[in-house]
């Protein structure tokens, strides 16, 4: 038996994460430069309407959406942050080499920003599967390889399923959740006794997790129509996605009370249906709509393809299905690599009694005989 005090990340976490840090700012200062001042109407344009929206909808709204756990607040919102803050980095980096590296140069823009934003949002997702299991260290990792993973599936989808930029970040949210609940399998498929009494709510954490879900309900039609290059695509996309939230919204409460023996609501109701543990029901919240999302997008591209008789549009068709399968593919395959990683004890994994507890990595001078 172990202990049931997680090891010190004093030496480990520090000396990692500034290393990591070291090499991004030599990376940065050699191979990047800013984009010429006469696009800056541009990043006027694009600031606001896009880049603000989707940074308060990852850094609130998914920080908050993660703070249910009465006893797992501040890690769920500070530790979703320095996950955000370090993906967005090396998003950047992977981004730059893999898409738009010439002349030996990187060029940032406002859209490099928005990109790496948006791919670090799939760690962001994932880690919502292995939420109060792992500690910063693991999460460094994970970052690391999650981002990796995505941005060499999207290049292989773009140059060899010609498939496009807009439609790869649409699939992030199912390759996110299949990610995180493959990493979540290795790591930790069930919850130990001890660990189980710390994963109730309280009425005071439920309200967080329900302020992080209004947030993301707000700025979602931003996320989606954010890589749309022209206006009339942008204006249908939010509508589309305004539409489809406001129907979501509706049908998940009254599915709630449908489901419940006693005909309450319950935020947690697909969790109770098909008894698959998920600290934070990224599959219910993430995969499935996104996988029900790309399968209607197929099914619409084949009524298209009944009426027109275009053999290019059947071609399309199969490429979006493969487009759809590669990321879930993809995030399964890697996220069963990644929890294989993770388990390894080097990392100094939290034991089971520590998980869902945020005295295992903040200090509570209040709290120092315990809860």
């Amino acid at each position: 038996m172990g202990s049931k005090y997680p090891e010190s990340l004093r030496i480990s976490l520090p000396f990692w994460a500034l290393i990591l840090e070291g090499a991004f700012i030599l990376v940065f200062f050699f191979f990047t430069s800013y984009e010429t001042p006469s696009k800056k109407l541009e990043l006027l344009k694009l600031y606001p309407a896009a880049f603000q929206d989707i940074n308060v909808m990852v850094v609130l709204g998914l920080g908050f959406f993660k703070a249910f756990l009465r006893r797992y607040a501040w890690s769920s919102v500070a530790f979703n942050f320095f996950t955000l803050a370090l993906g967005v980095q090396w998003a950047i980096i992977l981004e730059g080499f893999l898409f738009s590296f010439s002349s030996e140069k990187i060029i940032i823009n406002i859209h490099s920003l928005i990109l790496g934003t948006m791919s670090a949002m799939s760690v962001l997702i994932s880690s919502g599967a292995t939420l109060g299991k792992v500690n910063l260290l693991q999460m460094i990792v994970m970052t690391l390889l999650e981002i990796t993973v995505f941005q060499g599936t999207k290049k292989f989808n773009q140059y060899f399923l010609k498939g496009h930029e807009e439609m790869s970040m649409m699939h992030i949210h199912v390759f996110g959740a299949y990610f995180g609940m493959a990493a979540n399998w290795c790591l930790s498929w069930s919850v130990p006794n001890e660990a189980k009494e710390k994963e109730r709510t309280t009425t005071t954490s439920s309200l967080f997790t329900t302020l992080g879900i209004l947030f993301m309900w707000i700025f979602w039609p931003t996320f989606n129509s954010a890589l749309l290059k022209y206006s009339s695509e942008k204006e249908a996309a939010v509508y589309n996605t305004y539409y489809a939230l406001a129907v979501s919204a509706v049908v998940a409460m009254s599915f709630s009370a449908a489901t419940h023996s006693d005909g309450k609501i319950s935020m947690g109701c697909f969790t109770r249906v098909i008894e698959l543990h998920d600290t934070c029901e990224v599959h219910s919240t993430f995969g499935l709509p996104g996988l029900l999302g790309g399968l209607t997008y197929i099914l619409l591209e084949t009524e298209q393809a009944s009426w027109t008789n275009s053999s290019m549009v059947g071609f399309q068709i199969l490429l979006s299905a493969g487009c759809l399968s590669l990321f879930i593919a993809m995030g399964l395959a890697g996220g069963i690599l990644t929890g294989l990683i993770l388990s390894f004890n080097m990392w100094k994994p939290p034991p089971p009694a520590k998980y869902f507890d945020d005295q295992a990595f903040w200090e509570f001078p209040h709290l120092a005989v315990g809860f």
